[in-house]
């Protein structure tokens, strides 16, 4: 049998070739050299060269004449064909080896590393270990130490200017741009009210309507649910709450106090059949479970200049916020140069792998519903959505994976 784990150098057979060189007579060194050289370009490794050298020994001693070399040729030759033919997808499972990927503190990065693990796992043979993780700590451990080698779901937008200093200079690589799509940040409807009231099309048109919005302990003014005090889009949507001018337009900004209490204003509205306007993002569980509709601004993007220097800093430090769309969010899936270079067919499985925003929401919905762990949505995701993922592999990884479900 022929094994292909690790490629094997002219020093590793001249090595065999003393070790085994005990069943030779008398070799042609100069012959013997030759066949060193040509085993050498086969790809091979040393667990059992030691076989195929003792083999060409025995039709050395035997025939000592030019039948022998053609032999030994010819078994050479036949030798590196297998390799060529067998090694192709053994290396690339050998080499995709041992992987880390980070398991991040939310619930579609968890549930995300768990596909992935399970697809190179059954799929490719790699073996797999998620590790704790989190935006800034994964980033820079993989910057400066290249563990993990996996970031599946890597927000970008909190650490742009370092990742794209760690790609120019080769230590890390965006493998995927858009892992999720329909994803982002900003303002939202229940699908009730956009079906009621079909002139609400942009977040414009919303800001000339509160009193479909009424605030519950002021009804002459709409209610605009922002976010709770502490988190970074607190300071977004106080700048752009200013900057459309909504206290005139007799609007109130709403503290939800806490995740829960944003949560908690949402579910009861729609639940109830109510309006309810206000920031959330996606992909979630709110928004998968309620079907809530992220709004057009009416405006574009009023620039980095604006966004970065003004609208996402202190009221004091934000004298004159213009109005704009709310910037885009960016998500990566991010690997390391050390996993680039060896992984092959693991990259390009990162590389196609896409989910459609609303079967990622409904992902996240399950999870909570019922009170399931990543690797469980892994699982579920990959017995009820095989026409999305298999086609982010080959038939045959997609065969493999489903064999072990």
């Amino acid at each position: 049998m022929v094994y292909f784990d690790s490629p094997i150098t002219v020093g590793k057979i001249h090595q065999i070739q003393n070790t085994f060189g005990g069943v030779v007579r008398d070799w042609n060194t100069k012959r013997a050299d030759r066949y060193v050289v040509q085993l050498s370009r086969c790809n091979l490794s040393s667990s059992k060269l030691g076989e195929i050298w003792v083999q060409i020994a025995m039709i050395e001693n035997q025939k000592f004449n030019e039948e022998a070399k053609t032999m030994s040729r010819v078994l050479i030759s036949t030798i590196c064909s297998l390799a060529l033919m067998l090694g192709i997808s053994t290396q690339a499972n050998a080499g995709c080896g041992n992987i880390t990927i980070a398991e991040m503190n939310w619930a579609s990065a968890e549930f995300m590393a768990n596909v992935d693990k399970i697809i190179l796992e059954k799929g490719y043979g790699c073996k797999v270990e998620l590790v704790a993780g989190a935006t800034m700590p994964t980033f820079t451990s993989m910057n400066e130490k290249g563990q993990p080698d996996i970031a599946a779901e890597l927000w970008a937008n909190a650490v742009a200017n370092p990742l794209k200093k760690a790609i120019a200079e080769g230590r890390l690589h965006s493998v995927n741009g858009g892992p999720i799509t329909g994803l982002g940040e900003g303002w939202w409807l229940p699908p009730h009210t956009v079906k009621k009231h079909p002139e609400l099309k942009t977040a414009l048109d919303v800001l000339n309507n509160p009193q479909l919005f009424p605030h519950p302990e002021d009804p002459s003014k709409g209610a605009f649910v922002g976010c709770p005090a502490g988190w970074g889009c607190q300071l977004a949507n106080n700048n752009l709450f200013r900057a459309f001018e909504m206290k005139k337009k007799g609007w109130i900004l709403v503290d939800p106090g806490s995740a829960a209490g944003l949560d908690g204003s949402m579910a009861k509205a729609v639940e109830r059949g109510e309006n309810w306007f206000g920031y959330y993002w996606s992909p979630t569980a709110m928004i998968g479970k309620y079907k809530m509709v992220k709004l057009d601004f009416g405006v574009p993007f009023a620039g980095s200049k604006n966004w970065d220097g003004c609208i996402v800093k202190p009221e004091q430090e934000c004298a004159n916020p213009k109005p704009s769309a709310w910037t885009k969010s960016v998500v990566n899936t991010v690997v390391t140069d050390k996993f680039m270079k060896r992984s092959g067919a693991g990259a390009e499985f990162l590389k196609n792998r896409v989910y459609p925003g609303d079967i990622m929401n409904g992902m996240l919905v399950y999870m909570g519903d019922n009170q399931a762990g990543g690797k469980d949505a892994a699982v579920e995701f990959l017995k009820k959505h095989e026409n999305v993922w298999t086609k982010w592999v080959p038939a045959d990884v997609a065969a493999k994976v489903k064999a072990d479900l």
